[in-house]
């Protein structure tokens, strides 16, 4: 009766297409099963400037050495420790003032439906939530944001239309 897509951009936003088109091929499928489904999409947009992305880098340096890395690099993750930056220079991919925003846009263009139009295809919902991940410091939630969202009154709205949603939908 309600399906959430999450999907994440947080890497120099290059991987904002194939995650649009994994929403929009969610939207497509939930509602072609059942179209008074409650559907939700939500998209974490990277803000960090700068994102280690040691994934890029594990391939090359770990050569199939997965426990090496396990040990050795994944505690460190998130940790604070500013030594990853030098010690996986090649792996730093760079989010340009723009990239969030562009993002932002992309995902703005999924399709909305109003309220008890479910005949409709659409989200219920889009929340974007702008979030600070790097890799190296702590996740956080950018709540002073350049792309103007008030991460808690959208989360609000998200979660009354999804009750009102559901409250009309199911309960009627």
């Amino acid at each position: 009766m309600i399906c959430v897509g999450n999907q994440s951009v947080v890497t120099a936003q290059r991987n904002q297409d194939p995650r649009f088109d994994d929403l929009n091929q969610t939207l497509m499928l939930v509602h072609g099963v059942k179209q008074e489904a409650v559907v939700v999409a939500t998209v974490l947009i990277g803000v960090a400037p700068l994102v280690l992305n040691i994934p890029d880098d594990v391939k090359k340096r770990y050569k199939g050495n997965f426990s090496q890395f396990e040990h050795s690099v994944v505690p460190r993750l998130c940790s604070g420790d500013q030594t990853l930056w030098a010690e996986f220079s090649s792996a730093i991919s760079k989010n340009t003032g723009n990239d969030p925003a562009r993002t932002a846009a992309k995902f703005r263009m999924l399709t909305t439906r109003p309220p008890g139009r479910t005949h409709v295809q659409g989200y219920d919902y889009l929340l974007l939530v702008p979030v600070h991940i790097d890799n190296v410091n702590r996740p956080r939630l950018a709540f002073d944001n350049a792309l103007v969202i008030d991460i808690e009154a959208d989360y609000r709205q998200m979660i009354d239309a999804i009750c009102k949603a559901y409250t009309a939908r199911w309960h009627l």
